[in-house]
């Protein structure tokens, strides 16, 4: 069960009005249920892949990998999931180009979004994110990029931003910026090391909200196919506690995930949270869980290329 925390009274005005806001920790055991494919490739695509989204003025965002001959940039939004396989797919470059395993949040202390993207390390901006023709030209993110770093993941507290990485090479590198130097990091270190199967790529960093506490989920694989790992601390710093990292209790994978519609995919792979908020600091309600994540046909033996993702939602149960 999750852990559940008395948080409040509010009154209002004439009348007392008591609520019970809940504050959740994350629960000892994990499971979800996934949803059919929500967000299929159109317009010739032969994928869509690596999402990020935020819900902000009550629509959801998405941006997202598409794949036709080459990789490209899809934008997208819609006020519900079960909207989302009907709302139009926007092709898209930032300045001209293409933004490859995005993420987008709002970064307050410049009232500035951010879409964070790769090869290498970049960024963009945007003052209204409704506006895809509106983002700026990508820019470099990290000074001194060691070579093959990808998919990049940027979350902040009051005082630091922290931008973590992979390399496909069992290692979890992270940089470190103040917040009013923010978006210019210089340097890396290495946050944690394993075989290259524990600590793949796709990493997603998360605050608790309430609670002084961190999620880290990292994409990998033991036996069989892709899931996700996790640790936790009460620091970005570190260090980090492992929570769940093996194939049988995975943070999500193929062991802790059940199909209600059918099951589409045996794959748990790049994706992100449902956020509570959409700013730098990743909040998240361990609550209510959800995850949009990339899957796929297990049947597909083709080029890597060309492997034929869609986008599922989990909720954790």
């Amino acid at each position: 069960m999750l852990r559940k925390l008395l948080v409040g009274i509010s009154f209002a005005i004439g009348a007392t009005a008591a609520y019970a806001a809940t504050i959740c920790d994350l629960p000892k055991t994990l499971s979800w249920k996934s949803s059919a494919p929500l967000i299929s490739p159109k317009n010739g695509n032969v994928s869509v892949k690596d999402p990020t989204v935020v819900n902000y003025n009550g629509k959801y965002h998405v941006f997202a990998t598409v794949y036709n001959g080459g990789y490209k940039s899809i934008y997208m939004n819609f006020s519900d999931f079960n909207s989302a396989s009907s709302a139009n797919q926007t092709s898209f470059k930032a300045g001209g180009s293409s933004t490859v395993a995005p993420q987008v949040f709002y970064f307050a202390p410049q009232k500035k979004w951010y879409l964070i993207t790769q090869w290498g390390g970049r960024y963009s901006t945007n003052s209204d994110i409704n506006n895809v023709s509106g983002w700026t030209s990508p820019q470099s993110l990290l000074s001194g990029e060691p070579t093959n770093a990808l998919d990049f993941w940027v979350i902040c507290n009051d005082s630091n931003c922290y931008l973590y990485f992979s390399r496909d090479d069992g290692k979890l590198y992270m940089s470190k910026t103040s917040v009013a130097n923010f978006p210019h990091f210089s340097g890396y270190t290495t946050v944690m090391s394993g075989a290259q199967n524990q600590l793949f790529e796709a990493s997603n960093v998360y605050k608790l909200q309430g609670l002084n506490k961190y999620l880290l989920i990292v994409e990998g694989w033991q036996s069989g196919p892709r899931l996700f790992r996790a640790w936790t601390s009460t620091s970005l710093d570190g260090p980090w506690t492992a929570y769940k990292t093996s194939e049988a209790d995975p943070f999500a994978g193929a062991s802790n995930v059940s199909f209600p519609t059918g099951k589409w995919t045996t794959s748990i792979s790049h994706g992100e949270m449902i956020r509570a908020g959409y700013d730098q600091k990743m909040e998240i309600d361990a609550c209510h869980m959800q995850y949009l994540y990339q899957g796929l046909d297990p049947s597909y033996s083709g080029a890597y290329d060309a492997a034929p993702y869609k986008l599922g939602l989990l909720t954790a149960q």
